[in-house]
């Protein structure tokens, strides 16, 4: 088996707006090196000063070096059907990838990453640095932060990974089964190979142990491991990868309790990179005051945080809709509810019977307005969510209450839904969103037969 240890230097830290600058390449047999490649490369962009004062490589070295194009016959020569070799490999990868692919150029070839091998072989060390490895095992370090010298230290903490490996570990990670060289840099294959196969919510934590992103699955190994099927070269997906250290998990019962719990979670932690949840959520709500003169009034108005709505819409339009009908069949006053703004001293509802003018009393109005209000939550329905759950001997249950959701959690499978108040007692109770009453009512109409009326 032949090995291309590799590294590079570069203008940024990803792919997809960035270029090499420099490049390194050694053929290793297992046994010594029997080929190897060097040069720098014009990125055909300016190398930021940082990066110039960390690697020593400046503008004027690069101008007349070649460019990328020139050496990617060459290159995908030497690593096509190879094991790639270095240090946090994804990074070098990525870029050389991205590169051999913008020339037209694909490359074919499993991964190894000697900072992923290093801590199987040596998992208590303090550091994984190339500069505090060599350090620890005296491995001389000739240029550091240049292609050559980086490269050539590679090779020899490679060698001494690959006399260490006592229980063959390379084996495994090589394997064509394995996965693990593109998993995130600080990301133990083990935390994945323990979640299971159920329905959950997962939560990616970075280097403080901060979460930074929720998802939910169906199957909570498989969909954690789909996160990492690919290496994009783009800035979001390179810091993405950079920033996640450990995973931790909730198993739910279904995919529906995952879905829920992920919104819930979301909307408590705002993680890093999770977009923000729009979709279903309603915007407008009728809302009820009493005004100077003693008559409720009733009013469209956008979604108000601290003002508890009677209604809920996801449009002005379907708000205002809703309140006509109720004018129409209750027979309220356009004007009191805000529909007739105009300065007529004729109130253009049919029906009204002159509140807005003092004709009509404000106890009689008021209990008129009160009946449209009970209409309305009445028409709210209250239900459960019953379905077997995937991971214990209960069954989930889901409870919505007059139309709004009140919490989730595990009945026995003989337990018999007659009292709201019994079945909260077995329930936990979660944040009411208008996000996660969408799902659920969604859900509903999709699967009627899980639906228990109350």
């Amino acid at each position: 088996m032949l090995y291309a240890i590799t590294d590079i230097e570069t203008t940024g830290g990803y792919a997809s707006s960035n270029s090499i600058t420099e490049i390194a390449v050694y053929i290793f047999d297992g046994q010594q090196i029997i080929d190897q490649f060097e040069t720098l490369i014009n990125p055909h962009q300016s190398i930021p000063r940082f990066v110039q004062s960390l690697t020593g490589i400046t503008d004027e070295m690069v101008q007349l070096a070649p460019s990328f194009s020139d050496i990617a016959p060459r290159l995908l020569e030497l690593l096509q059907g190879k094991v790639f070799v270095a240090h946090n490999v994804n990074f070098d990868y990525s870029f050389i990838h991205h590169q051999l692919s913008e020339n037209g150029y694909n490359l074919q070839c499993k991964k190894l990453c000697t900072v992923r091998y290093c801590r199987k072989i040596f998992p208590k060390l303090k550091s994984y640095s190339l500069g505090n490895l060599c350090r620890h095992f005296d491995i001389p370090v000739y240029n550091r932060h240049r292609a050559g010298g980086d490269a050539s230290a590679t090779v020899e903490l490679f060698k001494l990974l690959r006399k260490s490996d006592v229980n063959n570990h390379i084996q495994t990670m090589i394997g064509k089964q394995s996965g693990e060289q593109y998993l995130p840099l600080h990301l133990n294959k083990e935390d994945i190979d323990l979640l299971p196969l159920t329905p959950g919510v997962y939560y990616f934590h970075d280097a403080k142990d901060k979460i930074v992103y929720v998802g939910k699955a169906l199957q909570l190994k498989k969909r954690v491991r789909s996160h990492f099927s690919n290496n994009k070269p783009t800035r979001q997906r390179q810091e993405f990868m950079r920033n996640i250290h450990r995973i931790s998990y909730q198993q739910c019962g279904t995919e529906l309790m995952a879905s829920v719990l992920e919104t819930i979670e979301i909307k408590r932690l705002w993680p890093k990179y999770n977009r923000a949840i729009k979709g279903y959520e309603a915007s407008y709500g009728l809302y009820t005051f009493e005004d100077g003169n003693g008559y409720m009034r009733l009013a469209v108005d956008r979604k108000h945080k601290h003002l508890q709505a009677v209604h809920l819409f996801y449009s002005r339009h379907e708000g205002v809709t809703e309140l006509k009908r109720l004018v129409k069949e209750f027979n309220l006053c356009n004007r009191l509810c805000f529909i007739d703004r105009s300065t007529d001293p004729v109130c253009s509802a049919e029906g009204c019977k002159g509140a807005c003018n003092g004709k009509e009393s404000a106890i009689a109005y008021n209990s008129r307005v009160q009946e449209a209000i009970d209409q309305l939550k009445e028409e709210l329905p209250s239900f459960v969510i019953r379905e077997r759950s995937y991971f214990n001997e209960k069954d989930s249950c889901i409870l919505m209450e007059g139309g709004r959701f009140y919490g989730m959690g595990y009945v026995a499978t003989e337990f018999n839904f007659q009292a709201k108040d019994e079945i909260r007692n077995q329930l936990q109770e979660y944040p009411e969103y208008d996000f996660v009453r969408n799902i659920i009512k969604r859900y509903a109409l999709q699967q009627p037969d899980k639906v228990v009326w109350l």
